[in-house]
């Protein structure tokens, strides 16, 4: 057991590694909360960070939470610290996502899980979110095979779709775009969440620089972050025509599954990274109660859809800004 408090440079790097996990427009919704006399470090919501247009159940809130809650137990193990976590521990406050107490073993061997986990800790600074076009190389049988381990180790389903699935989820996917762009109200708050780096130094939210290429075929699974304004000097190019993506699925629908769908979809992420392969979203459909439920496989899909993910081989994604500790972290006695 840990017998002194963590030292500060562990526990900044532990918060680093847990902040570099994407969420939804780069809002960064989280906050942490170190205890000393107690070695735990609780993950609250910030709920000024959420997207009521959007996001009105606060469910990509808590994806984006739970995927940094992987990324802290990945750097807990890297740094020789078991990760006891228990979800929503305190009912009475939905803020309260999950606790994290940080003991140490000197000299004992990790066990499987640990390993795996620590595997992983490399693709944190390297997984960025990729709004570029992806090449037609298909992602490998084994490598898929080991993306759908990834998401069933933490209690979700990763399915591939399959050729007349996608053509559906495409459509979809087109249609929540051209909801979006009608929608005054979600297009402003989107705007909220831009930032032109010609007039600013962010910390949050989605850079200019990260917008990716117009589709020329207007086809593009990835979010326009332009929305209906006109951004000069924008390439447009041919994004792939048959996009490769996977539906990420949970067994329920309430903020536990949320929490799991997180941190189901960021090891999945790493894992890809490790891999080689670059990913994305597709989010827009599930943001529209009437479009999220048709995006199960018709004869095939159960549960719950969480998130749409788009994986392939091409440029990996630019870094985009994060807030600093002071903002984030708050140290208690």
């Amino acid at each position: 057991m840990l017998t002194e408090a963590l030292e500060d440079g562990a526990l900044a790097d532990l918060v680093a590694d847990a902040t570099a996990a994407p969420s939804m427009h780069n809002a960064q919704p989280w906050q942490l909360r170190y205890g000393r006399r107690s070695h735990t470090l609780t993950l609250l919501a910030d709920f000024e960070r959420a997207m009521p247009e959007a996001d009105p159940s606060a469910r990509a809130l808590h994806i984006g939470c739970g995927a940094a809650l992987l990324n802290l137990r990945v750097s807990a193990v890297h740094h020789g610290l078991d990760a006891v976590t228990v979800l929503l521990p305190m009912p009475s406050d939905p803020a309260v996502l999950a606790t994290v107490r940080l003991d140490s073993h000197p000299g004992a061997s990790r066990e499987p899980s640990d390993e795996a986990l620590a595997v992983l800790h490399p693709a944190i600074k390297d997984r960025h979110t990729s709004r570029y076009p992806f090449d037609a190389r298909p992602v490998p049988d084994d490598v898929r095979a080991r993306l759908t381990d990834a998401a069933r180790t933490e209690g979700a389903d990763l399915a591939f779709l399959a050729p007349i699935h996608l053509e559906t989820v495409l459509g979809l996917i087109r249609d929540a775009e051209g909801y979006d762009r009608g929608d005054p109200a979600r297009e402003a708050e989107q705007q909220l969440w831009t930032r032109n780096t010609k007039n600013e130094a962010p910390v949050d939210g989605i850079p200019d620089y990260a917008f990716g290429p117009r589709d020329a075929s207007e086809r593009a699974t990835t979010r326009d972050f332009a929305g209906t304004r006109v951004v000069l000097v924008r390439a447009r190019v041919l994004f792939e025509n048959r996009p490769q993506l996977a539906l990420l699925s949970t067994p329920g629908d309430n903020a536990t599954d949320w929490l799991r769908a997180g941190q189901a979809l960021e090891r999945v992420l790493l894992t890809a990274t490790l891999h080689h392969v670059s990913t994305s979203f597709a989010t827009q459909p599930l943001e529209w109660p009437d479009l999220r439920w048709i995006l199960r496989d018709p004869v095939f899909g159960t549960g719950q859809p969480q998130m749409v993910i788009r994986l392939g081989y091409g440029p990996n994604g630019p870094r985009t800004p994060r807030r600093p500790l002071d903002q984030v972290l708050t140290v208690e006695p």
